[in-house]
């Protein structure tokens, strides 16, 4: 019997395994591919945390190994020596979000460390704050972010109310790993839970304490009340937790012509009117668009479902709604922080910008143009939360702004994890700002070109699912770090970039980065939340035609060797 078979057969045999679960087991029995799929590794508690498919079996999430996942967290927090430990959970709109966070309250409860629960669903970026606000010893967030439904996570956090960096999440995932039986979680009842005070039901206190924390970051609060009646937000918070926090902090600032896309307004699992619940794709604007042109709206924003990723829509210089990126819309919310800071005399002389190694350098151009230099981080906000501990641990710096390409930003002290509140906020700050002053975000975004080189950068990924999917990425990453090209398209490349040596004072990752002797890069990673391995291209040219040449150019060149 392989491993796959016994793990199977395990599993139907085991008396804590409920009969549910194997109903869903025996209707694969058939299924030989299927079972290798759910059975052959163990669903990896890597540095993020969980995230899987759900289902039952060993390579899915479920309240199985949701429970084991927790039982190692409880027995980390424990060795810790904290008294009175406890932990934080939040969850968003996903299948089985409220399962999974009540099964880890109860694992935590079971092991003596006191669960705070938030009463229904709230964004990733709030339970960082209530990490802090709490005194807590670690967080747990039930999200899969803008993974498709089929799927669910499960990420922590460190008492700071960032993720866990490697040098911490290495122990946890020890400790997890040595649950090697269900029969090893400790958990007691809700009952007994709520009774002994070890679950605790966060709500609306903490909910306005968010809000406060986030609209104390405004800039421009009198400038958006004397415009608010002729500036117009479409905003859809795509089925997730975004809905009533953006809307509290838009009205807090004084935003009043505010309309939410009913038709994703409400919580849904399925996501049933996108494709995909990602602001980072079009598509998912398709009816925030139309009713935008229905109403003349002078910006769209958007939400994923766990609120800690914001896309913006704006219209372009024909009228025509124009979905930022990342990149434009980091650059454009940095020129607007930094100058509102500098025009009211508050940029501090030790102020930075952090960004990961994957973002554009438009942001860090801009940055400099102020005298605030950019530092650079691994992918992974966690990374750029760490380094803003360091920096109120220490005083060497003030944050001022953090983000990545992959659209998540924080401005402000009060979390440590990317937030979408608080970027739809900035975002529509500065084109109400702008608008002021007769501009739209894409004339100012035309303007930052002109001024600071036209930076294009361009996002592409393969998925390769299943165990085959894991080892055709591994040899992708071997033949370009064996084999790397001396030049693209008549263009040297200056230098290669292995973070898995690692560089410039980070941490090891796996990610090549190949720099070309015209200011061009492009890097290639592997997904640490997906099954599939991204290529990240950028280039800076004279014009937005010529930029456009360039980036073309390398992605046809790196893709052909890729498919080749």
């Amino acid at each position: 019997m392989t491993r796959v078979q016994t793990q199977y057969q395990l599993w139907l045999d085991d008396p804590s395994i409920d009969a549910r679960t194997k109903e869903e087991l025996l209707a694969i029995r058939e299924d030989a591919k299927e079972i290798e799929d759910r059975f052959y590794k163990d669903l990896e508690f890597g540095t993020g945390g969980l995230r899987g498919v759900i289902g039952a079996g060993t390579n899915r999430i479920n309240i199985y190994t949701v429970g084991r996942a927790s039982q190692g967290l409880a027995q980390y927090v424990r060795g810790t020596g904290t008294e009175a430990p406890s932990i934080a959970i939040a969850y968003d709109s996903r299948h089985m979000s409220p399962e999974f966070a009540l099964e880890a309250a109860l694992v935590f409860a079971g092991n003596g460390i006191k669960a705070y629960v938030f009463e229904a669903l709230r964004p990733t970026p709030q339970l960082s704050f209530a990490v802090r606000q709490l005194g807590a010893t670690a967080g747990v967030v039930i999200t899969a972010s803008h993974n498709p439904p089929e799927y669910n996570g499960y990420k922590v956090y460190g008492a700071d109310g960032g993720q866990l960096v490697p040098e911490f999440a290495e122990q946890v995932i020890a400790e997890v790993q040595g649950v090697d039986s269900f029969d090893k979680v400790k958990k007691l009842s809700q009952a007994e839970a709520e009774a002994k005070g070890l679950l605790q039901w966060l709500g609306a206190d903490m909910d306005a304490q968010y809000i406060e924390a986030v609209s104390a970051v405004s800039q421009n609060s009198e400038t958006i009340k004397e415009i608010s009646d002729d500036f117009r937000i479409v905003f859809t918070p795509l089925h997730g937790t975004g809905n009533m926090p953006v809307r509290e902090v838009l009205k807090k600032v004084g935003f009043g012509q505010v309309r939410v896309v009913a038709e994703q307004e409400q919580p849904d699992a399925q996501f049933s009117t996108v494709k995909s619940p990602n602001p980072e794709e079009r598509e998912a604007f398709t009816i925030a668009i139309e009713q935008a042109k229905a109403w003349n709206a002078d910006i769209i924003v958007g939400t994923d479902p766990d609120a800690d990723r914001m896309g913006a829509v704006v219209k372009d210089a024909n009228g025509e709604y124009f979905v930022l990126t990342g990149n434009q819309s980091g650059a454009i919310i940095v020129n607007y922080l930094l100058s509102s800071l500098k025009e009211k005399g508050k940029l501090p002389a030790n102020g930075v910008v952090i960004k990961t190694i994957v973002t554009s350098e438009m942001g860090a151009a801009i940055a400099g143009h102020y005298g605030i230099p950019t530092l650079n981080t691994l992918t992974g906000f966690k990374y750029i939360g760490e380094k803003m501990t360091q920096f109120e641990r220490t005083g060497e710096h003030t944050f001022l702004f953090g983000y990545e390409e992959s659209y998540g930003y924080l401005a402000g002290e009060y979390a440590r994890d990317k937030d979408a509140i608080i970027a739809a906020m900035l975002i529509c700050e500065a084109a109400a700002y702008y608008k002021k002053q007769g501009k739209t975000l894409y004339d100012v975004l035309q303007e930052l070109y002109a001024s600071f080189g036209y930076f294009l950068e361009k996002l592409e990924s393969k998925t390769l699912k299943g165990k085959d999917g894991v080892e055709q990425i591994r040899r992708i990453m071997e033949a370009w770090r064996t084999s790397p090209p001396s030049e693209i398209n008549g263009i040297s490349v200056a230098e290669v970039e292995d973070y898995d040596q690692g560089i410039n004072g980070l941490p090891r990752e796996n990610v090549l980065k190949f720099k070309l002797a015209d200011g061009s890069w492009f890097c290639l990673r592997p997904s640490g939340t997906e099954p599939k391995i991204k290529f990240y291209f950028a280039v800076k040219g004279a014009s937005n035609t010529e930029a456009a040449q360039q980036l073309d150019g390398i992605i046809q060149y790196v893709l052909s060797r890729v498919d080749g």
